[in-house]
């Protein structure tokens, strides 16, 4: 590396966008960027890196509005536009509403942008070699696929502005906390309960459900349509074709849920061990994995150049889709950052 711009440049591409955020300062003080070329960079940087942390609830949005995850020193010389509306527009649509009243409804409108994203980060978390944070997204897409596998019946992935009218009425058993032929656990019951007056309540208490009950909403729901064997109109309201089909992509969810590369996470520190698998125990399990999903989605089984081939099937087998194509997202970021590095001198022409 010959200047210190070469190597803003060698992070960027590889997706180091903290550290590449905490070494601009050095190239202003070395004369390379002026505050202003800084700013553009770490509010770069600071959109990117919570798109590879998964922080969902800010996704979309922009310092100074929230607290950003990386260094800001310079951040504040600059505008909005540091980071192009499109690449805004598309991190909106992963994004979790954070109150009621939103009007844009990011991941609950539709999870298929969430799945595209975590298949790009899971790729680069594969190629940078971070098992455990690999993992960590498995966890997310299988604790959060149950709602993948209703969005196709439900037209959205309970959201809970919209679910009252598909889970309540007469012949369901949603939410009764009391009603002894609903075999949902308490726990199930309560979120139940909450997912359809949610709507109503203030910010806080909207973040608190969707922080604390709506991945047990998804458990709920997998349970109606693949467990439950006396039925209300919670399924039964859908056509026969469409229960059963319910009922498969329900299965396929579950059945990753419980899947030896998700239960990896209990070895690791990011669940309740303290051990840290490597990559080859890693596509071990994967593995026997694809081996059972097989048995449900034999697509999961075909071939791909995907770093865990066949996930990309999965999910869209879940969805009721073909295999799901990854996002670009983090990688046109990291493109924009190398733009804007490539502008601010000849070097870099």
């Amino acid at each position: 590396m010959e200047t210190a711009l070469e190597v803003l440049v060698a992070l960027a591409r590889r997706r180091s966008f903290r550290d590449l955020a905490g070494l601009t300062p050095l190239a202003v003080a070395g004369g390379r960027l002026t505050p202003e070329e800084a700013g553009r960079i770490q509010r770069l940087c600071s959109f990117a890196q919570r798109l590879m942390d998964l922080d969902a609830e800010d996704f979309g949005r922009l310092f100074p509005a929230i607290e950003t995850t990386t260094e800001v020193k310079h951040a504040l010389t600059v505008g909005a536009d540091a980071v192009p509306h499109d690449l805004v527009r598309r991190a909106a649509a992963c994004r979790m509403p954070q109150a009621p009243d939103e009007p844009d409804p990011g991941a609950l409108g539709s999870l298929l942008p969430v799945y595209r994203l975590m298949l790009e980060l899971i790729a680069v978390r594969w190629e940078r070699g971070e098992v455990l944070l690999l993992l960590a997204a498995l966890h997310i897409a299988a604790e959060y696929a149950p709602l993948l596998a209703w969005e196709a019946a439900l037209g959205h992935p309970a959201d809970p502005r919209l679910i009252g009218d598909d889970v309540t009425g007469e012949g369901s058993r949603w939410g009764h906390a009391e009603d002894r032929v609903c075999r949902h656990p308490r726990g199930f019951k309560a979120a139940a309960g909450r997912v359809i007056r949610v709507s109503g309540e203030d910010a806080t208490g909207w973040a608190s459900y969707l922080d604390r009950q709506h991945s047990t909403v998804a458990a709920a729901l997998a349970y109606c349509a693949v467990t439950c064997r006396t039925k209300c109109s919670v399924v039964t309201r859908l056509s026969d074709v469409d229960q059963r089909l319910l009922q498969g992509r329900c299965g396929l969810a579950l059945a990753f849920t419980g899947s030896a590369i998700v239960r990896m996470r209990h070895r690791a520190p990011v669940g309740h061990g303290f051990g840290v698998p490597s990559r080859s125990e890693l596509l071990e399990a994967w593995a026997r994995t694809r081996v059972s999903l097989g048995r449900h989605a034999h697509k999961v089984l075909a071939d791909d150049d995907y770093p865990l081939p066949g996930l990309p099937a999965l999910f869209g087998a879940i969805a009721g889709l073909p295999p799901l194509a990854p996002d670009t997202l983090v990688a046109d970021t990291a493109g924009a950052l190398v733009a804007t590095l490539h502008s601010v001198g000849p070097a870099y022409a």
